[in-house]
């Protein structure tokens, strides 16, 4: 079978035929399983642990169709037949189920990646997009009220709260949004390009979830290119930090 274009997929193109498999069922995994799923592709969500919380999202996404599973060993092995995996942030590319993805060829998208893709290019709210060691939440929370008062219909998404795949998707458009990034999160993007974006501080941080085989200097050289990548494809101004040296370098 011959594998979908995905480049050539947005909000307003069937996904009937795709088939996406979902790594974690928390908060972004299962908003990103259910927009797949109102697109038309089939959809297989995999989780180590359950609760309460994800069995009743599960509940309701099987009734429409989709395959969860949500029990140990679940991530062990990818599917056959995949055409796109969309993660969750927390995940490791080391991880056995985004390892096998890479050897296998397959793209691996964050749920940010996705939520980009299906932004409706008639009406498409600018992100503003905010990362740093430290700080974002507090600086998108206040950037979100600036809008707010602007008069403009604004969210705070992404790390701080509702996962971006859900406003982009909802029926009220937005006038703006105030996007959240987690390094972790900017891994998995590649297609974002922001209206602006501001990096607020680079600190050691987080530096477990790369490569173990690397030295603490180059897990460090990783982390700020991570943090970097929100600057990539800015359309209107990147923001630094004058007291971080490493903000500037980015």
């Amino acid at each position: 079978m011959t594998p979908p274009d995905l480049d050539r997929l947005g909000r307003h193109e069937s996904w009937d035929g795709v088939r996406a498999v979902v790594a974690g069922f928390g908060v972004s995994g299962s908003a990103a399983a259910d927009n797949l799923l109102f697109l038309g592709a089939d959809v297989t969500a995999l989780d180590e642990a359950s609760s309460q919380e994800k069995a009743e999202r599960a509940a309701l996404l099987e009734s429409l169709g989709a395959d969860i599973r949500l029990e140990a060993g679940a991530t062990d092995t990818l599917p056959d037949d995949v055409d796109v995996v969309v993660t969750s942030p927390g995940w490791k590319p080391s991880s056995p189920l985004l390892a096998q993805a890479a050897g296998r060829g397959i793209p691996v998208w964050g749920e940010v990646e996705l939520a980009w893709r299906l932004r409706d290019p008639d009406n498409a709210a600018p992100w503003l997009a905010v990362t740093g060691t430290n700080g974002k939440t507090t600086t998108v929370q206040m950037l979100d009220s600036i809008l707010r008062a602007a008069g403009l219909r604004s969210a705070a998404v992404g790390n701080v709260g509702r996962p971006v795949v859900e406003a982009v998707m909802d029926p009220a458009p937005y006038d703006v949004l105030a996007v959240e990034l987690s390094s972790f999160q900017l891994h998995y993007t590649r297609s974002m390009s922001a209206e602006s974006a501001a990096v607020l501080n680079v600190a050691e941080d987080h530096l477990d979830w790369y490569d173990a085989s690397q030295t603490p200097a180059e897990r460090m050289t990783s982390y700020a290119a991570d943090k970097g990548r929100i600057y990539q494809r800015v359309q209107r101004a990147c923001v630094y930090n004058v007291a971080d040296p490493q903000t500037r370098r980015l």
